[in-house]
């Protein structure tokens, strides 16, 4: 899973949305929708992104970026809390992004595409 993009999100209608314009960019996309199984995917599989909701069913996804840290793998915190001060404690615990819901689609594929380059290899 080393080429693809992780999707943490407990909305299953945004992961699928996003999941399904990423694919159509060219991404490998993974899907999950708890803290857990993120941090299983993470671990074991080290995606070259993960996209990860503040919020999630079973913890923070904060704890997500702490152990994508340990993989290597960048991180872009999703949330529908978007004060200064979430913002500023995701880039504290080393996100390398940060999107307040509802993102255009754009804005997303902005940002992915400026952490990993377009797919296929090679920056933007």
């Amino acid at each position: 899973m080393s080429g693809t993009i992780l999707i943490v999100d407990d909305e299953a209608d945004l992961a699928d949305s996003c999941a399904r314009l990423l694919r159509r960019r060219g991404w490998q996309v993974e899907t999950v929708t708890t803290r857990d199984a993120a941090l299983s995917a993470v671990e074991g599989h080290r995606p070259a992104l993960a996209i990860v909701d503040r919020q999630l069913p079973d913890g923070d996804g904060l704890d997500v970026i702490r152990a994508a840290q340990g993989a290597g793998t960048p991180v872009i915190v999703v949330t529908g809390f978007t004060s200064a001060g979430v913002r500023q404690r995701a880039l504290e615990e080393g996100a390398a992004g940060f999107l307040g819901k509802p993102f255009s689609t754009r804005a997303l594929l902005d940002l992915v595409a400026s952490i990993v380059g377009e797919p296929g290899g090679g920056p933007r």
